[in-house]
């Protein structure tokens, strides 16, 4: 699978099998989170890595009912801002930064034959906090989202409809 072909086909996928990810490929799926572009080049982002099934399963009870796939994945990756690293001027590009950070994660993992979603945490401030204290996170670490991982039960490379919407463009202004 290539290039166009990871974004057409992606899908969330929510139900994973018992394999574990190979710790080679978390680090892909890392790498690729930070190849993506940000404010300033200022990489305001931090990740945490979880394999652990109990803290998978704690993660999804902080995360509330959407966070549900947490429970059956091989791995969770929490995206976070780093705001010791965040552009002086205008600190809340670390929101969007996270959002390219998580969307390389997610094609990543579709160009490596996982599966996985995303599970919004910020601006849900109840989230935050409870991720924040069930991981240790320092006052200037906000967790963004988390990404859930595991090789997925059914077939992800199948194509689907395409999702373009002509009146949604506008060419020249509005």
């Amino acid at each position: 699978m290539q290039g166009t072909e990871w974004i057409f086909t992606r899908r969330s996928v929510r139900q994973f099998s018992q394999r574990p990810v190979e710790e080679e490929k978390l680090h892909l799926l890392l790498e690729a989170a930070m190849s993506g572009p940000s404010c300033t080049n200022a990489r305001d982002w931090a990740f945490v890595v979880v394999t652990d099934p109990q803290l998978l399963q704690k993660m999804a009870d902080a995360n509330g009912a959407p966070a549900k796939p947490l429970e059956k994945a091989a791995a969770g990756i929490l995206v976070c801002g780093d705001l010791e690293r965040a552009f002086p001027p205008a600190k809340d590009y670390w929101v969007i930064d996270g959002a390219i950070a998580a969307q390389n994660l997610c094609l990543c993992a579709q160009a490596l034959g996982l599966g996985a979603v995303w599970l919004g945490t910020w601006p849900q401030m109840d989230r935050v906090e409870r991720q924040r204290e069930l991981l240790g996170l320092p006052d200037s670490v906000v967790p963004h989202s988390i990404i859930a991982l595991g090789y997925p039960v059914e077939d992800i490379a199948r194509p689907r409809e395409s999702r373009y919407e002509e009146n949604r463009v506008h060419w020249n202004g509005w």
